[in-house]
């Protein structure tokens, strides 16, 4: 699938994979002239309601536990500097470049909804940065999921201040100001209305979220071919991935992962050696060869519900308050990040699950009372040679840390503002760890991959299928075949990288950058 180049904000909403395109890929960006004019109505309201001698939540009050606190005109553009400095109070691990990509992104969508009452200016300098390869400096901690992530987006607008650190296209560190000016961008003076409007949304967790998807599908696709090398070179049964036995449960995702199994195992010699049944004595292969596509099917259904919640929300203008369509200023809730941090938690369990099924593949294929003919850890010198060994105590190790990202974030809140914010979403927290939990199942995938290739190579003269052969070939390319033990972490690197990359989803579907 090419990687888009250019995306258009406001004139639709953003799809997933436009925010990968921009987070992780650098599209350019534009942003719709409708979007500008849009932006410049409203501001028009923003205005008019600046003058009004009534109190105006954001306009012409304090925020948060401060709303009832009258601010004079000659202090607002102080009041909104002051809101943007004091917010910008993470702290701890620097946050990966299209993480702080798709937050800024996102947040920029909102601005050209024309629903936050932001001047035009706000959104082209938002655009500007951007396609300048301006990233702000985020940290790891400071956002709660409500109002939104305020701490990280707190950092992207000090930059727009041109105040604060941030990192050039090559990755160089430098204040904000000068990054700016090297891109001809004049700083923001921010005006009534305006520092709450860059704040207040759920962008950085659904930034994350919508990088995850993208992350998933490649694993998916890439744990079904995983789950294939397994069950050939295990001299395990086709048979049970049949569609009519599929249809007997017609869960969606489950359907999907039998028929990439059946691809994958078509046409396969080492299926066919065993398929007699005056060969196979068998009658049942176990729980992680047999019920694979159930495991990942279902984590693909769970991938499909939180793609349906991401596409909703990526149509959504989250902001507090809200400009509405018929010209009124309204205070609201849609700030709250749970619908977003429930779906990032469903697939940090979904993810330890299809580690778990993966890591117990792997340990069968070691294990000569239960490989069906393999020799020990598959090692070249039984005695003498570990194998693979200790490459399964890495993906148990693993796993055994996804189980534990699977506890929920979202379940979890902590009062904050003075009991203002008395229930958060903790969204944010829910989308981190789900990276590091991507991250795992990216290398427990990886050496299962490793292991059933190796696998297949100790059933010559028998030949796998033409689709696990090309696996195997793919592999062979950065990992030597069967032989004495050898530095065995670059090797997991390196297949790793093809596991993250898509390569090898790529051997067998067409559809993976």
């Amino acid at each position: 699938m090419p990687t888009l180049t250019a995306v258009t904000l406001g004139d639709a909403p953003l799809t997933p994979t436009e925010v990968v395109a921009v987070a992780r890929h650098d599209a350019h960006v534009a942003v719709s002239d409708a979007a500008l004019a849009r932006t410049a109505e409203t501001r028009a309201l923003i205005e008019r309601l600046a003058d009004d001698p009534q109190p105006h939540y954001g306009i012409s009050t304090g925020f948060g536990a401060l709303a009832t606190t009258f601010i004079a005109p000659d202090r607002r553009r102080q009041l909104q500097a002051s809101l943007i400095r004091s917010h910008a109070a993470g702290t701890g691990p620097e946050v990966e470049r299209e993480v702080v990509r798709a937050l800024h992104l996102l947040r920029l969508q909102t601005l050209a909804t024309g629903r936050t009452g932001v001047r035009p200016v706000v959104v082209e300098t938002y655009a500007a940065m951007l396609n300048a390869g301006i990233t702000p400096i985020v940290h790891e901690y400071g956002s709660l999921g409500c109002s939104g992530d305020l701490a990280p987006l707190s950092h992207i607008a000090l930059a727009a201040l041109g105040e604060g650190p941030v990192r050039t296209s090559d990755g160089t560190e430098v204040d904000a100001a000068e990054a700016l000016a090297d891109a001809g961008i004049r700083p923001l003076v921010l005006e009534e209305k305006e520092g709450l409007a860059l704040i207040n949304g759920t962008d950085g967790m659904l930034g994350m979220l919508s990088l995850a998807l993208a992350d998933l599908d490649t694993l998916l696709a890439t744990a079904d071919l995983a789950a294939a090398l397994s069950v050939e070179s295990q001299l395990g049964t086709d048979a049970v991935f049949a569609a009519d036995l599929m249809a007997l449960r017609p869960q969606s995702g489950q359907a999907v992962s039998a028929a990439n199994l059946r691809h994958a195992l078509a046409d396969s010699p080492i299926v066919a050696s065993h398929r007699d049944p005056a060969v196979c004595t068998r009658v049942q292969d176990a729980y992680s060869l047999r019920c694979s596509p159930q495991v990942h099917g279902a984590a693909r259904d769970t991938l499909d519900h939180a793609r349906m919640v991401a596409e909703r929300e990526l149509a959504s203008a989250v902001d507090n308050p809200v400009v509405t369509p018929d010209g009124r200023v309204e205070s609201n809730g849609n700030f709250h990040g749970a619908p977003v941090a429930y779906v990032l938690d469903f697939l940090a369990i979904a993810v330890a699950d299809v580690a778990s099924i993966s890591e117990r593949r792997t340990d069968r294929a070691l294990d000569r009372t239960r490989s069906n003919g393999l020799p020990p850890f598959l090692a070249d010198e039984v005695g003498v040679d570990s194998g693979l060994m200790i490459a399964q105590y890495a993906a148990a190790g693993i796993v055994s840390e996804l189980k534990r990202l699977a506890v929920p974030a979202s379940v979890d809140s902590i009062p904050s503002s003075a009991m203002q914010e008395d229930h958060v979403s903790m969204g944010w927290a829910a989308a981190r760890k789900l990276r590091r939990a991507i991250d795992g199942l990216a290398r427990v995938l990886a050496i299962e991959v490793v292991t059933g290739c190796r696998a297949l190579d100790l059933r010559a003269p028998l030949q796998p299928a033409p689709v696990t052969g090309s696996v195997r070939d793919l592999v062979r390319t950065v990992v030597e075949g069967p032989g004495p033990d050898r530095f065995v972490a670059p090797d997991l690197e390196a297949a790793t990288q093809l596991v993250v990359t898509g390569e090898v989803a790529r051997t067998a579907f067409v559809d993976f950058a």
